[in-house]
């Protein structure tokens, strides 16, 4: 009965987002989207530079950039401009925790932010590289890059699990913002279930840190 209320609730989120994002593409994204492509190059730059800085600033929202990119840019573009977003300014918040440590993260974050980086289990993200990449899938992946280079993950393993992660997370996202406001129904369908898959990887990722977490 749980996982049945949980899936319900799922679902219900994911009809709602439809539903406004198709409200939006009504009445406010054509305006929009005739201002971007006046815009050429600086449109992705600046989608880079707003999701580059969520990362890195994990009280940011990031996830909305993918929609917009999706929305604005297209799929392909957009997918492209998220993927390399998402490799280069995760590998930066790994970097930066895994040379200088806590205090200049915490510092960057805030002391907020870095309660909750603090609070992922070190043992499983460096012992565990499917936990790693399951985590990275989820929308903590930001507290997650930096919870892995104070962990002392190995780069290369960070790096697979990172590839892996931003390959199959950020596809339907993006893929669901351009089939909302583009009116791809078949994208919009892949899109959908994508999207419900990753909130059913995020589901058993969270149960799986729980029972690590009260393990001595």
């Amino acid at each position: 009965m749980q996982r049945l209320r949980k899936i319900i609730g799922i679902s219900t989120v994911v009809a709602l987002a439809i539903v406004l994002l198709h409200l939006a593409h009504t009445h406010a994204l054509e305006p929009l989207r005739a201002q971007v492509e006046s815009m050429g190059v600086w449109a992705p730059l600046g989608i880079v530079a707003l999701r580059g800085i969520s990362i890195l600033l994990p009280a940011l929202p990031s996830s909305v950039y993918s929609l917009l990119a999706g929305a604005l840019l297209g799929f392909e573009t957009g997918l492209i401009t998220i993927y390399i977003t998402d490799l280069v300014f995760c590998q930066i918040a790994f970097l930066v925790a895994k040379r200088y440590g806590q205090e200049p993260v915490k510092k960057l974050v805030g002391e907020k932010a870095s309660q909750r980086i603090q609070n992922f289990n070190q043992s499983q993200l460096e012992g565990n590289p499917f936990f790693l990449t399951g985590l990275l899938m989820t929308g903590l992946f930001d507290f997650v890059s930096y919870a892995a280079g104070l962990s002392g993950t190995k780069w290369k393993v960070f790096t697979t699990a990172l590839i892996v992660s931003v390959t199959l997370s950020d596809l339907p996202i993006v893929a669901l913002g351009a089939g909302v406001f583009n009116g791809g129904k078949l994208m919009l369908i892949i899109a959908s279930l994508g999207v419900f898959a990753l909130a059913i990887i995020a589901g058993m990722v969270k149960k799986y840190q729980k029972k690590g977490s009260k393990e001595p």
